[in-house]
């Protein structure tokens, strides 16, 4: 008598959102294929049964993404292309009652500290012993490590403690071990996250221990780069900036989102900082590194922001001239306490502030690019695309800074690998290189 043989199940993980987001989903399938679960991520084959959503809720347009992912794999599912949908993330610990109203296709919901009972569903226990032996789903050669989880910074605008909780460390010596382990892997590159960077260490060992951490990474064999996202301005541990001098292998790079340029709205989004001490902070970093690419993101339209508040933050970024920057529009988040004002600056205002910033950035990015042209630089190649090397130098992180173009016709080049690039043109924001003879 002939039996049917149960198909196995396979499953896709798909993320949006953020690199916190990213490292959770990374955690995830190291917890599934542990346990010889078959899973890939963000499949472009339509083999899979069982689809795993992990969404983000920062912001309005962030949340509607997630939304709309539910909804395709939600149809997916009621067409039977799939067996099993569960969802997980910053969206589904925010409005888990509601999403479970209104999208009753979804099996489960969990929140972002649920993988433990996500893996129930798959009948296999969190499996302690993995904490250092993540499988990355980025590029081999660079990899997030999340130093801690959750933020007690007050904001006004922020709902991710409401998602996250409160700030929480990882130890030096559970980094050191996955970092270790990720390098013997293959990764060159190391980017630091969490919601907030310089408050590691204050729950764990009552004290900024960021410096430290970074001498500890530093010292592992084979890690060519360490690159800082997601730093506070307001207490910002400058000891930091010494170790990031001292040591080679520290990129002079960092992310300082800074949010605003007016007294008044730094204010109303109780970031606990005026312009002046701002201003002061980037010119104290500038001295000490002084090399160093300095990123920034900055929100505009939050309540109460007047054409002299906006003019102010102009001028702000005027002065600065900040070798990065990102924009975003305010964002009317529930239970926050701007969420309490009235969400007063219309949304194609919003939009408009947007490119009027983006516009003054452009002009200053293309002459910080100018001073590029004619020097070396060491260069780590991400990737071919197209007729081009795309790579990036120590200034520069994955996916939203500058790219190094280098013509694929005349050089070849492996992904993964550094090189000595001379810079030969630039545009606002790439650069283009050859290989230095």
């Amino acid at each position: 008598m002939k039996t049917k043989a149960l198909k196995k199940d396979k499953v896709n993980v798909v993320t949006l959102g953020c690199s916190k987001n990213i490292v959770d989903s990374e955690n995830l399938i190291t917890q599934l294929k542990s346990n010889e679960i078959d899973v890939d991520h963000e499949s472009e084959v339509d083999d899979s049964n069982i689809v795993i959503v992990n969404t983000c809720g920062f912001i309005e347009n962030a949340k509607q993404e997630s939304i709309d992912t539910i909804l395709q794999y939600a149809e997916a599912k009621d067409n039977g292309e799939i067996e099993k949908l569960y969802v997980t993330g910053c969206l589904s610990q925010r409005y888990k009652d509601s999403l479970e109203e209104e999208i009753p296709q979804v099996d489960a919901y969990f929140g972002t500290l649920e993988l433990p009972l996500l893996l129930k569903k798959f009948d296999i226990d969190y499996k302690h012993e993995l904490v250092g032996e993540r499988i990355t789903t980025t590029a081999q050669h660079f990899s997030y490590l999340k130093i801690a989880e959750g933020c007690d910074r007050p904001c006004s605008f922020c709902a991710i403690p409401l998602m996250r909780g409160k700030h929480v460390s990882r130890p030096i010596e559970e980094l050191v071990k996955e970092t270790e382990s990720l390098v013997k892997r293959g990764t060159k590159e190391i980017i630091l996250i969490a919601q907030e960077l310089t408050y590691y260490g204050i729950d764990l060992y009552k004290e900024r221990a960021l410096a430290k951490l970074l001498r500890e990474l530093s010292d592992i064999k084979g890690l060519e780069w360490i690159r800082l996202h997601y730093a506070y301005p307001s207490g910002f541990p400058m000891d930091v900036l010494e170790v990031m001098a001292e040591r080679d292998n520290i990129c002079n790079y960092l992310d300082i989102p800074l949010q605003h340029g007016a007294n008044k709205i730094l204010k109303l989004m109780r970031r606990g900082i005026t312009r002046e001490k701002t201003e002061q902070l980037v010119h104290d970093i500038r001295e000490k590194v002084p090399n160093i690419a300095i990123r920034t993101t900055l929100i505009v339209g939050h309540p109460g922001e007047t054409e002299e508040d906006f003019e102010e933050l102009c001028q702000f970024v005027r002065d600065m001239r900040f070798d990065r920057l990102g924009v975003f529009t305010y964002s009317h988040e529930e239970n926050t306490h701007s969420y309490t004002m009235e969400d007063d600056v219309p949304e194609d205002v919003k939009e408009e502030r947007v490119n009027i910033i983006m516009g003054i950035q452009q002009e200053i990015a293309f002459e910080n690019n100018l001073k590029y042209i004619g020097n070396t630089y060491r260069v780590l190649i991400d990737r071919k695309e197209g007729g081009y090397f795309i790579g990036r130098t120590e200034f520069d992180s994955p996916e939203v800074d500058n790219e190094v173009l280098i013509d694929a016709k005349k050089t070849y080049l492996s992904v993964g690998d550094f090189c000595n690039i001379k810079i030969v043109d630039a545009t606002d924001f790439d650069l283009y290189g050859e290989v230095a003879q």
